[in-house]
């Protein structure tokens, strides 16, 4: 007879396949349960509750990353992109100076996503 712990990765299982989520032929690298495949292509070990990342052979880790820091890159470049439209659009001097202190601090960022990308 199963506990009511053994039940809960299925029940989540459950959920997941019920939110749209679908069941890949991939297995999780800790515990071995199915993985699921999200709406927005995260893989994910219901058992664990955790995001999993596949690294495909020859590939390292710091490839598998990298989508993460092109993501963000876009982001703060389109953060970078709405300062720039509202320091066109103000005239009042303490709010220029909030704004470009905020992208001075994106740009900082941005340098700092490039360098960790070039490694």
């Amino acid at each position: 007879m199963q506990g009511k712990n053994e039940d809960k990765p299925i029940k989540r299982m459950a959920d997941l396949l019920r939110q749209g989520a679908t069941l890949t032929d991939l297995s999780c690298p800790v515990c071995a349960s199915p993985l699921f495949r999200l709406k927005d292509g995260t893989l994910w070990c219901a058992k664990d509750e955790k995001k999993v990342i596949v690294v495909k052979e020859g590939e390292g880790p710091e490839k598998a990353g990298s989508a993460a820091y092109n993501k963000l890159e876009a982001t703060l470049l389109a953060k970078v992109e709405d300062i720039q439209n509202k320091i066109q659009n103000t005239e009042s001097v303490e709010e220029l100076q909030k704004l470009s202190t905020a992208l001075s601090e994106l740009l900082s960022n941005l340098e700092k996503i490039q360098k960790m990308k070039k490694c």
